[in-house]
């Protein structure tokens, strides 16, 4: 039989608190039987329970700890012909848990480089942001990936600093030993303009294939309780993220109370927002979902689908978190300040945020060479990385109480470099990010 898979949000029980519990001191899992489940629904005992807020109150789901949680996040699966209910009649809401897969950049985009390291640092300003020693020193950058390799970074140079008490889930792998890969090009994108930033590993990708929204979904409760238990620990926290849905397809059916890609009540989005208000920077790689130059708003969205809506245009391929208000979506650019021909533009999906991408940062380098010799950091799934390293280099001094995650956000679109007038445009969103141009304006 077909199977659904599933994020079930449940009122609370004692099952559910004692596996959030175990949670926290490096255990979980669900030992007991649950109440309320919907007809067939079978729970993921290996999954440790989330705790919510009340996930039918018209405030945010607020992310808390198990003893003051109303309502918990499990994972499960369901029959996938049965017809897909919104509620049980005990109350559990019924969310989807669609694959997510890196955002890995097209055959032909991954091949000559358009450029060096070097290069990219210039355009950045690094040398400028070092002497005012903004190089992330005492910051934290998170790698949402497939986990980091360090002997590979070393090998390209980069020493980098990792702290392993802090990483999700625990794999048989230790943390930076993982094999080369999307995340080892995540980290050294990150290190370029932060060099003195300190890793977190949070590979919730497998090495091969996709993964699942609701392991993206227990690590972020992983750092947001890590956050919440050692404040300062984290002088700041930055979280890079690389990755989302390939399709809308991959998701709940259009109109679902439980879809993910255009609802800001799924439990995944809720918990980016919730990680966000305690002052941790997200940012979101916008997607390879491009079609060349005239791909867009104005020619269509990247994916080749006619809009239902008309008007010559295509399906939206910015979606779900990459299009969340809480966080800094991330277009690519070229070292001359063009969008790569497969990254995606906006708007985002109907729902989230129209106005995405925020702005764009420099891909297709020769940099980690993560994906073989000679290879470039290639997509936004590049792009990303190096704008975190960016917002990690003006944390250095520059702490979320004095300037809050979407402070900073704006002060970035107001600086950023661009083409004709100083509106957001679908292309490249407010322009390419110039951090050493923000600190400047700062006083930093």
């Amino acid at each position: 039989m077909p199977e659904r898979r599933v994020i079930l949000v449940l009122p609370t029980q004692e099952a559910l608190h004692d596996s959030a519990m175990m949670r926290l001191s490096g255990g979980g899992g669900i030992s007991r039987r649950l109440t309320g489940l919907p007809a067939r629904a079978d729970i993921d005992t290996c999954f440790s329970a989330v705790p919510l807020g009340d996930s039918q109150s018209a405030s945010p789901f607020s992310v808390s700890s198990p003893d003051g949680a109303t309502h918990y996040a499990v994972r499960a699966t369901i029959d996938a012909d049965a017809e897909l209910p919104a509620l049980t009649t005990e109350g559990a809401a019924i969310f989807s848990d669609p694959p997510i897969a890196h955002f890995t950049a097209p055959a032909g985009a991954a091949g000559v480089p358009g450029g060096t390291r070097a290069e990219v640092e210039q355009r950045l300003g690094v040398p400028g942001l070092a002497a005012r020693r903004l190089d992330g020193a005492g910051v934290t950058i998170a790698v949402v990936d497939a986990g980091i390799n360090l002997a590979h970074l070393a090998s390209r140079g980069v020493a980098a600093s990792l702290d392993a008490a802090v990483t999700w889930p625990p794999r048989p792998v230790e943390s930076g030993q993982h094999p080369v890969g999307t995340g080892t090009m995540c980290a050294y994108g990150a290190l370029i303009a932060a060099p003195r930033a300190t890793l977190l590993d949070v590979p919730v990708l497998p090495a091969t294939g996709p993964g699942f929204l609701s392991d993206a979904l227990q690590a972020y409760a992983h750092l947001l309780t890590a956050v919440q238990a050692d404040k300062p620990r984290f002088k700041a926290l930055i979280v890079t993220n690389s990755w989302g849905l390939g399709h809308e397809s991959w998701d709940f059916p259009a109109g679902h109370p439980g879809r993910y890609v255009d609802n800001p009540g799924h439990p995944f989005n809720r918990i980016v927002g919730a990680l966000s208000r305690y002052g941790v920077d997200i940012l979101f790689a916008a997607g390879n979902g491009g079609q060349g130059p005239h791909q867009g708003s104005h020619r269509g969205y990247g994916d080749g689908r006619p809009d239902p809506r008309g008007q010559g245009r295509t399906q939206p391929t910015i979606m779900g978190a990459n299009a969340h208000p809480d966080v800094i979506t991330v277009t690519g650019a070229t070292l001359r300040g063009r969008r790569t021909d497969d990254a995606s533009q906006g708007p985002g999906i109907p729902g989230m945020v129209y106005a995405k991408p925020d702005l764009a940062s420099y891909t297709d380098f020769l940099g980690s060479e993560a994906g073989g010799s000679g290879k470039a950091d290639a997509g936004t799934s590049a792009a990303c990385p190096v704008a975190a390293g960016c917002v990690a280099a003006l944390r250095t001094r520059l702490p979320h109480a004095a300037l809050n995650p979407r402070d900073l956000t704006v002060a970035l679109q107001a600086d950023a470099r661009r083409r004709g007038p100083s509106s957001w445009h679908h292309s490249l969103g407010y322009g390419v990010m110039a951090p050493l141009r923000t600190a400047m304006r700062l006083g930093l």
